[in-house]
């Protein structure tokens, strides 16, 4: 069993070196049940383009080992013993702007992942998702991208879409700024509200090829890549609130 708070050492040196860093997303686990890591290594031992450099079993062996091999990504357990994953997520937001951070977890807490994503993780997977969506969230978060389950993103946007946050003074949201067209608005409210492509048909009594063509003039002016992005987008401009009419 590998020391849960040393870096693991490739066993493999490339030819070129230069040629096959751009390739290889790094990885750190970080767990406190071995028998996890274990699992998580495998798996990832099965990915051409992955490579697991580190592991921990508490908080405190993560922020160690993060600084130490400057890993792309991290998978994080948030409860651990010591420092939580909370906390060192906290802590690495500080610290370390580069490694992207995805949160492993059994919990269903959505206040837990709803705090997770504000001190910036990228990514939030559940411990019973399937293999290769761990595997896909770990690209996609990579690549730049924004990681939650269909089961997770919905709760996530109400709740950072809540009345109750209130908005700095001074910091006027821009909408006469936005790009987008009045019925482009009501869509990205809709979307961050977590409607569905056929339910904002029905309550905009339009089809839902026409929603299909809608979300695909936004992303394109946007510049977004999925819907978390385009409701987070939405919840910073202050769209979140538009009546559809």
């Amino acid at each position: 069993m590998s020391n849960p708070g040393a870096p693991i050492q490739d066993e493999t040196v490339p030819e070129s070196a230069e040629e096959a860093v751009p390739s290889t997303i790094r990885v750190v686990i970080s767990d406190d049940h071995p028998i996890v890591r274990e699992g998580l290594r495998r798996l990832l031992a099965l990915e051409p383009d992955i490579s697991v450099v580190g592991e921990a079993g508490d908080g405190e062996s993560t922020l160690t080992i993060v600084d130490q091999v400057n890993p792309d990504i991290l998978l994080l357990d948030l409860r651990m013993p010591g420092i939580d994953g909370l906390s060192a997520l906290q802590r690495l937001q500080r610290v370390n702007k580069r490694t992207r951070v995805i949160v492993l977890t059994a919990s269903e807490d959505k206040n837990e992942f709803v705090q997770a994503m504000k001190l910036g993780c990228s990514g939030i997977v559940l411990k019973q998702t399937a293999a290769e969506l761990i595997v896909k969230s770990i690209r996609k978060v990579h690549a730049g991208e924004i990681w939650l389950d269909s089961h997770t993103t919905a709760a996530v946007m109400r709740q950072f879409a809540s009345p109750n946050d209130p908005v700095p003074q001074g910091s006027a949201r821009p909408r006469d700024r936005s790009p987008l067209s009045q019925r482009e608005r009501e869509i990205v409210a809709l979307v961050a509200q977590g409607y569905k492509n056929k339910e904002m048909a029905e309550k905009m009594f339009i089809s839902e090829q026409t929603v299909k063509n809608h979300l695909h003039n936004i992303f394109d002016k946007l510049g977004v890549s999925d819907r978390l992005e385009l409701a987070l987008y939405a919840i910073h401009k202050g769209l979140h609130t538009e009546e559809a009419s």
